[in-house]
């Protein structure tokens, strides 16, 4: 069976020692921000996109772009994590996977506001570290993992 595979962008975005999350109704899941890289983006503008689409939060991504550059080169804002993820099974085969681009974001405040068609604003949850290792019977452990990693990389 051949597998398919998508790219997206996630952010772990962060304010105030605490990362936010929101219940995927879909998935059944609590997961960061995040989805599928439009054709014509990069991953950092999917991935401020899909912010901004779920959230409404203002950010700065916490990403360099680091390397050479010539006339027809030039660096991009490099993810803080670059994950293989299984999706979907069939048959006990990996039917579906995402290439996830996964960065790390500053918050201005909480203010979730999303787009009309997105999860509303009482699905979003902050975490701090704490309450990811405490709740990890009920979250993904890479997304306790990252969304720890994020809150202190951003906190340095």
């Amino acid at each position: 069976m051949e597998t398919t595979r998508h790219f997206v962008a996630t952010v772990f975005v962060v304010h105030d020692g605490a990362t936010a999350l929101h219940e995927h109704e879909k998935l059944d899941m609590w997961l960061p921000p995040g989805g599928h890289i439009d054709r014509d983006e990069l991953p950092h503008e999917a991935a401020l996109r899909e912010l901004e689409e779920e959230t409404g939060l203002d950010v700065d991504l916490i990403s360099e772009a680091e390397g050479t550059e010539s006339d027809t080169a030039r660096p991009l804002p490099q993810p803080e994590q670059f994950k293989l993820e299984d999706i979907d099974r069939i048959d006990g085969e990996v039917a579906h996977q995402h290439i996830d681009f996964v960065y790390y974001a500053r918050a201005t405040d909480r203010s979730i506001d999303p787009a009309a068609g997105e999860a509303p604003p009482d699905a979003w949850q902050w975490f701090t570290k704490a309450e990811l290792r405490n709740r990890r019977d009920e979250l993904e452990a890479d997304v306790v993992a990252a969304g720890i990693d994020a809150i202190e990389t951003v906190e340095e």
